[in-house]
Order: C-alpha cells, then sequence, then structure tokens
C-alpha cells in the first residue's frame, strides 16, 4: 500500500488502520509535517509504504507491550515501553502487528523538509525499531498537549518543534554523519529588523517558522538558532509578546472588546489572550481594560 500523506492527509490514516485519529494537525497548516495521536485497539497492518519519513512514539503504559514488526523486510518480535519510537524512512516498507490497546503519537514529514531542516542535500535516515529517545518523546507529548488545548494550534510553535526534531533525527538516525554547524552573534541588524517589521505587520495571522526564515534569507533551523541569539527568545515567544504588547495597547484605548482585541493582535480566542497576558504581565485583559 503506498501512501501520501502529505494529499490523502486523514484518508491515509484511515486506509492504514480503517479508522480516524482522535488528534490531528490537519486543520493547523503546518508546512510539509504532519501529526496524529490516537489510542488504538489490538490490531495489525498490510505492508505500508509512505512517501513520507513516518515516526512512531508509543504513550500507552508504563508497562511494554509485545509487538511485531517488519521493516525494509527485516522482522522484529519486541517489548515496546512506553516513550519508544519507531523510525520509518520514506519508500520504506513496514508492517505491524500488535496485541493491546496503547496511545500512539505519529509524525510525517516530507524529505525535502528534512534537508531544508539541515541545509544539506537529501540523506537517507535509517530504520528504528522500538527505541527510547528522551528528546524525541518530549517533543511528541509537548505537541500532544498543544493540539489537545487547541486544534488550530500556532503554526510558527508546531514548525518549530518539529524543525528541533527533524535536525535531532538527521544528527542521530542517518547513514553519514551530519555537522549542524553552530552561528554566532545573531542575525544582523537589517535582517532582524526585517524580520521584526513583517512580525508587527502580520500579528493577525498564523505565523509559520519557514515564512519567517524566508525574510531572512537561510533555512528555519538557522534562522531559530540566530533569532534567539539576537532577541534572546525564540520566535515563538517574540511573536507571543508583540501580540500581548499590541493587545495592551488596544485595550488600554478601551474601543474594542477583549474578544475584538484578542482577534486583532492574532490570537485564537479571548481566553488564549487572558492566559498569555497573565503569564506575560501578571494581569488579565479586564484589569487592563479598566486601568
Amino acid at each position: 500500500m503506498l501512501l501520501d500523506f502529505a494529499k490523502e492527509g486523514v484518508g491515509g490514516y484511515q486506509r492504514v488502520f480503517d479508522r480516524s485519529p482522535q488528534l490531528t494537525s490537519v486543520a493547523t497548516g503546518w508546512d510539509g509535517i504532519g501529526f496524529g495521536y490516537d489510542y488504538m485497539p489490538p490490531g495489525e497492518t498490510s505492508e505500508v509504504v509512505s512517501v513520507q519519513h513516518t515516526l512512531a512514539i508509543f504513550t500507552h503504559t508504563s508497562n511494554s507491550q509485545l509487538a511485531e514488526r517488519s521493516i525494509d523486510g527485516k522482522f522484529h518480535r519486541e517489548q515496546v515501553a512506553n516513550g519508544n519510537m519507531v523510525l520509518v524512512p520514506s519508500r520504506v516498507g513496514c508492517q505491524s502487528r500488535w496485541f493491546e490497546w496503547g496511545g500512539v503519537i505519529f509524525f510525517s514529514f516530507d524529505p525535502p523538509k528534512l534537508s531544508e531542516a539541515i541545509e544539506q542535500p537529501y540523506i537517507d535516515l535509517i530504520p528504528q525499531f522500538a527505541l527510547h529517545d528522551p528528546l524525541v518523546h518530549q517533543i511528541g507529548l509537548s505537541l500532544k498537549v498543544v493540539l489537545e488545548r487547541n486544534e488550530f494550534a500556532s503554526r510558527l510553535y508546531g514548525e518549530s518543534l518539529t524543525n528541533t526534531l527533524m535536525v535531532h533525527l538527521a544528527e542521530h538516525y542517518s547513514n553519514r554523519k551530519v555537522l549542524i554547524q553552530e552561528y554566532a552573534n545573531g542575525l544582523s541588524q537589517s535582517r532582524l529588523r526585517c524580520v521584526v517589521d513583517y512580525i508587527e505587520a502580520h500579528l493577525d495571522q498564523d505565523l509559520g517558522l519557514s515564512e519567517l526564515a524566508a525574510i531572512a534569507k537561510m533555512s528555519p533551523h538557522y534562522f531559530s538558532q540566530l533569532f534567539k541569539q539576537a532577541t534572546g527568545v525564540t520566535p515563538h515567544q517574540f511573536v507571543i509578546r508583540s501580540r500581548v504588547e499590541r493587545a495592551k495597547q488596544l485595550l488600554m484605548k478601551g474601543e474594542l472588546s477583549i474578544a475584538e482585541v484578542a482577534k486583532q493582535v492574532g490570537f485564537v480566542d479571548q481566553s488564549h489572550l487572558n492566559r498569555h497576558c497573565k503569564k506575560l504581565l501578571g494581569v488579565t485583559p479586564k484589569t487592563i481594560q479598566k486601568s
């Protein structure tokens, strides 16, 4: 069975498992990246070959569970523990069978996205059977929590975390040594000004990491690194702070309702604005509005 999750979305998942995932990133518009979560009954799949690299992270219980898996013609009968991952490279066949209920986080990402993340030509990932990687597990759980809170989760946050994930996979699970260059001194003042001006002009939009990196004319990974060096915060944190500051100015004018302000500065809803105001300013939007 050949799948292209970028084109099929949830439909591709349904073809494999005959059910829809409980959680998906389809509505978020994350660039070249798919995310899903499901709590699945015992079952098995036929052999699946995906156009994308795919990653499964198991989140069921503290007890290990038996699974049988064939990846690229190699068969393993293994005990799968909470936090273990399985990595299946693009266009490599995988067939699985499992015997108990369990939670699974799924990632899929296009091969060109991996090359873009590390600014290097196409590389081959190496298949991985049940393997524990704390960073991969933590990124999976973080994105799951965000989508559980709000299905229209920030594209910038999602793309930033998945970019970190792809760089990590390239460094540790590829067919050759990948050297991730470290840059110092942050973005130049001119590039930083261009990015900040763009952010401030588009606060009401769902900004993406690739979008901001393109303004700076560099890859998402290096942009994230240099932006944080220059500003002291990640691009996602900077956007949130900029939205809160703009919201504060609008609330003090008293011309718009809190819900209208939230929408105008790019927050999903009033509660989203309320949470970040309390976190960054220590007060609620209503308090600011009355001051």
